[in-house]
C-alpha cells in the first residue's frame, strides 16, 4: 500500500479520536469549589462555640452533603450540553473487490460531522448553567434550614442550661429558709416555757396581794372569811393556777407543732425543686443528644454551652429586611434560575427547529486493475489511485408540530415560575411580618418577666426577714419563692424564643450571624 494511502488511513482514526479527546479535556474532574461553597465548607477556626457548630453541621450533615454534591454534579452537565455531537466514522469492505474503470474499489472509509445551528450550543450551556445555579440554591436552602435548626437546639439547650442554674439557685434559697426554720423552732420551746412561768409567778403575786389587802383593812371580817370563806378563797387560789400552767403548755405545743410543721414544708418544696432539677437534666441530655445529630457526631458528645443566656442584640427594619429577602432568599434565587433555565431552552428549542449542518469526507482505496486490456478498455494514470470525496449533509426538519410544542411548553413552565416566584414572595413577606410580632412579643415578655422577677426578689428577702422576727407566714415565703423562679425560668424561655425569632428572620434574608 503506497505511502499516501497510509496516510490517509491513519489521519481518518485521528479525527475519528479528536472528538473524544476534546470530550474528555472540556470535563475536567476536579472542579473549583465557588467563593460561596469554600466560605459555605470552610475549616472551623474556632473551637467551641456556636460558629464551630455551624461548620461542623455543613461539612457533616448529610442532607447538606447531598445537595452538594447534587450541585457538582449539575455542574457536569454544562460541557455535556455545550458539546458537538460526535462524528460518525463508516467503513465498508467488499467481499470482493468492485471491479472499476480504473482500478479495483476495495474498502471505503466515511466520516462525517454534524453542527447544529448557529447559537444552538450557546443555549444549551446557558439552560445548563442556570439549572446548575438552581442546585446551589437548593444546597443553600438547605444548609440555612440546618443553621437555623442548630440555632433553635443551641437556643433551646441555653435556655434549658440557665433553667437548671435558676432552679439550683432556688434550691439554695430554701436550704437557707430551712435552716432559718429549723433555729427557730429549736428556739420555740425555750421561749413558751418561760413565757408560761412568768404567767403563773405574776398570777401567784396578785392573789397574794389582793387577800393581804383585804385582811389589812378589816380585822374582823378577816376572822370571819376565815371561819367561814376561807375554804372558798384557796381553792381560786389554786385554779387560776391550774389554769395558767394549762395556758403555758398548750402554747409551748402550738409553738412545737407550728415550727416543724414549717420545716417540713420547706422540706417538701426542696423535694419538688430537686425532681424538677432532675428532670431539667434528663431534657439537657436528650436535647443534646438531638444536637449531635445535626452534627452528624455520636449522641454523647459534650456540648460546650455559655454560663446564661442573653438576647442578641438586633434591630429589625422591615422594608430592608424585604429588600434583603428579595436579593438574597435562596428559595426565590432558586425559582428565579428555574425561570431562566427555560428561557433558555425555548430559545434552544426554537434553534433545534432550524436545519444541522453536515461535513464529511469519504476515502475510497482502489487496487490496481490487474487485467489491463480486459474489454478493450484503455488504461490511464488513474488506475489504482485511491479516491477523496468531501460530503455535505444537511437536515430538515419538516415535521414542525414538536418543535412548536416543545417552545409552547418552554414558555408556559417560564410564566408558572414567575408566578410561582410571586406566591414565594408573598409567602416570605407573611412570615417575615409574623416574625416581627412574635419578636416584638418575646421582647415585651423578656421585660416584663426581668421587672417582675427583681420586684420578686426584693419581696422575698423582706418576707424571709418577716419570718425570722415572726411578723410573717411562711406561706408568703413559700409563694413569692416559687414567684421568683417561675419569673426566672419564664425570661429563660422568653429569650430563648427571642433569639430563634431573630435567627429566622436572618434566615429568610440570608445574613450572616456574628456570635
Amino acid at each position: 500500500m503506497s505511502t499516501i494511502r497510509i496516510f490517509f488511513i491513519t489521519l481518518f482514526f485521528v479525527l475519528a479520536m479528536t472528538g473524544t479527546l476534546f470530550a474528555q479535556a472540556d470535563s475536567p474532574t476536579g472542579l473549583p469549589i465557588p467563593r460561596q461553597e469554600a466560605n459555605s465548607l470552610a475549616t472551623p477556626q474556632v473551637s467551641d462555640s456556636l460558629l464551630h457548630y455551624l461548620e461542623v453541621a455543613a461539612r457533616n450533615n448529610p442532607g447538606v452533603r447531598a445537595d452538594f454534591l447534587a450541585y457538582k454534579a449539575s455542574l457536569e452537565k454544562k460541557p455535556q450540553a455545550g458539546a458537538y455531537p460526535d462524528p460518525e466514522l463508516e467503513i465498508g469492505f467488499f467481499l470482493q473487490p468492485m471491479e472499476i474503470i480504473d482500478g479495483r474499489q476495495i474498502v471505503d472509509f466515511t466520516l462525517m460531522q454534524m453542527f447544529p445551528w448557529f447559537g444552538t450550543r450557546k443555549a444549551a450551556r446557558t439552560e445548563a448553567e442556570h439549572m446548575a445555579n438552581m442546585a446551589f440554591e437548593q444546597f443553600r436552602e438547605t444548609r440555612d434550614n440546618l443553621y437555623l435548626r442548630v440555632y433553635t437546639q443551641w437556643f433551646t439547650l441555653c435556655s434549658l442550661q440557665q433553667q437548671l442554674s435558676n432552679s439550683r439557685e432556688n434550691r439554695d434559697y430554701l436550704k437557707q429558709l430551712e435552716t432559718l426554720a429549723i433555729r427557730k423552732f429549736s428556739a420555740s420551746p425555750a421561749g413558751a416555757t418561760g413565757s408560761g412561768e412568768r404567767t403563773q409567778t405574776t398570777s401567784a403575786t396578785g392573789s397574794s396581794s389582793t387577800a393581804t389587802s383585804s385582811m389589812g383593812a378589816s380585822g374582823n371580817m378577816g376572822s370571819m372569811g376565815s371561819s367561814m370563806g376561807g375554804t372558798t378563797t384557796q381553792p381560786q387560789t389554786t385554779g387560776n393556777t391550774m389554769s395558767s400552767m394549762s395556758s403555758g403548755g398548750s402554747m409551748q405545743s402550738m409553738g412545737s407543732s407550728s415550727g416543724m410543721s414549717a420545716v417540713l414544708r420547706i422540706q417538701l418544696e426542696i423535694a419538688e425543686l430537686e425532681n424538677s432539677i432532675e428532670s431539667i437534666l434528663s431534657q439537657i441530655e436528650a436535647e443534646t443528644a438531638a444536637f449531635n445529630v445535626l452534627l452528624n457526631r455520636p449522641d454523647n458528645n459534650r456540648v460546650h454551652l455559655p454560663d446564661s443566656i442573653i438576647a442578641i442584640p438586633f434591630s429589625l427594619d422591615v422594608a430592608l429586611t424585604a429588600e434583603q429577602i428579595n436579593l438574597n432568599n435562596p428559595m426565590l434565587a432558586m425559582i428565579d434560575q428555574e425561570g431562566a433555565a427555560y428561557r433558555a431552552k425555548a430559545e434552544m428549542d426554537k434553534k433545534m427547529g432550524y436545519p444541522m449542518l453536515g461535513i464529511g469526507l469519504q476515502y475510497s482505496v482502489i487496487g490496481k486493475r490487474m487485467d489491463m486490456g480486459h474489454a478493450g478498455l484503455p488504461v490511464t494514470d488513474m488506475n489504482g489511485k485511491d479516491m477523496i470525496m468531501p460530503m455535505v449533509s444537511i437536515s430538515l426538519p419538516i415535521y414542525r408540530s414538536k418543535y412548536k410544542a416543545q417552545q409552547k411548553e418552554s414558555n408556559i413552565r417560564w410564566q408558572a415560575s414567575r408566578q410561582q416566584y410571586a406566591d414565594t414572595q408573598n409567602t416570605l413577606y407573611t412570615e417575615l411580618y409574623r416574625s416581627r410580632h412574635s419578636l416584638d412579643d418575646a421582647s415585651r415578655k423578656i421585660a416584663l418577666y426581668e421587672k417582675q422577677a427583681q420586684l420578686a426578689q426584693t419581696t422575698y428577702h423582706l418576707l424571709v426577714q418577716e419570718f425570722i422576727s415572726g411578723k410573717s407566714d411562711l406561706t408568703d415565703v413559700i409563694q413569692v419563692q416559687r414567684q421568683l423562679l417561675d419569673y426566672k425560668l419564664k425570661k429563660a424561655e422568653s429569650i430563648a424564643e427571642y433569639n430563634t425569632m431573630v435567627a429566622s428572620i436572618q434566615k429568610l434574608a440570608s445574613f450572616t450571624f456574628n456570635f
